[in-house]
């Protein structure tokens, strides 16, 4: 890796930028197991996404990348270090995120429109606006017609395209996704990838994807964080996406410099899967 990237064998600058929209300061994350034991899941994490920055993050099963995401939300509180949230110390429920979970996270009993419209219960909404809200999301995810379907009734496509709208139907400032197309098919991926890209593109947000798929990382993002193996997991690479916007998905993986950068970052992630594999479990 060269001067400009931080590897495997330096630690990423704790200077986070103060203008951040979310930063993990020097965060260590640890869970009290069976017997009083204490697993480290994530130490010393200094990571910072700027406002309108997309941040995909990838490693290996067990690096902690949906710890992070769970710090970030306010889910877990850190050991020791700090999660700030546009300037000021997280402490509680990050209020200012949204959280798109990997496994579908609708309400069989609710059709598409109530499914989107609820998320704005907790806002005081009126029912006819919140209805009329989720009418114009369902629409700019392409299910217009569909409001009245149950999510038994929609493809897998669809109904992440259902989440997709209860999320940002709130208007969140960052955006925390976990695996969120993990469970399609490679081409649903790429269209939901692109859709995501476009909406991202219309009023851009923070944003924190956790992925296992390093083509998708870059495709979608701005820069890709690496974390090492864990436990005590760290991040050993910081890689920036310098390709054009806007992007289409299938077709940016064409380009040169999109294999040039996989190759980069794969170098770098191949140790932490391969030393993740040989620590594993026979």
């Amino acid at each position: 890796m060269d001067g400009s990237r931080q590897g495997s064998a330096e630690k990423i600058d704790a200077r986070v930028p103060q203008d951040a929209a979310v930063a993990l300061r020097d965060v260590t994350i640890a869970f009290t197991l069976k017997g009083a034991k204490r697993y480290v899941a994530v130490e010393g994490i200094d990571l910072a996404v700027r406002p309108g920055e997309f941040v995909a993050v990838v490693g290996p099963t067990g690096s902690g990348k949906s710890t992070i995401l769970n710090a970030a939300a306010g889910l877990l509180k850190p050991a020791s270090g700090r999660v700030d949230i546009f300037g000021q110390p997280l402490g509680g429920l990050n209020g200012r995120a949204g959280y798109l979970f990997q496994a579908d996270a609708l309400m069989p009993w609710k059709s598409a429109l109530d499914n989107v419209a609820v998320a704005l219960e907790p806002r005081g909404v009126r029912r006819a606006e919140a209805l009329e809200r989720a009418r114009a999301w369902l629409g700019r995810v392409g299910l217009a017609t569909f409001t009245d379907r149950y999510p038994h009734m929609l493809s897998g496509g669809q109904r992440k395209r259902v989440a997709l709208a209860q999320m940002l139907i709130r208007d969140p400032e960052i955006l925390l996704m976990d695996e969120p197309f993990g469970p399609l098919d490679a081409q649903t991926r790429q269209i939901m990838g692109n859709l995501l890209l476009d909406l991202w593109a219309q009023n851009r947000k923070a944003v924190i994807f956790v992925t296992h798929d390093l083509e998708e990382a870059i495709a979608l993002s701005d820069r890709v964080i690496v974390l090492s193996a864990g436990p005590a997991a760290r991040v050993v690479g910081d890689f920036p996406v310098p390709l054009a916007r806007p992007r289409d998905i299938s077709e940016i993986r064409l380009e040169p410099r999109f294999h040039d950068l996989y190759r980069e970052i794969w170098s770098c992630l191949r140790v932490e899967v391969t030393r993740a594999y040989a620590d594993g479990p026979a």
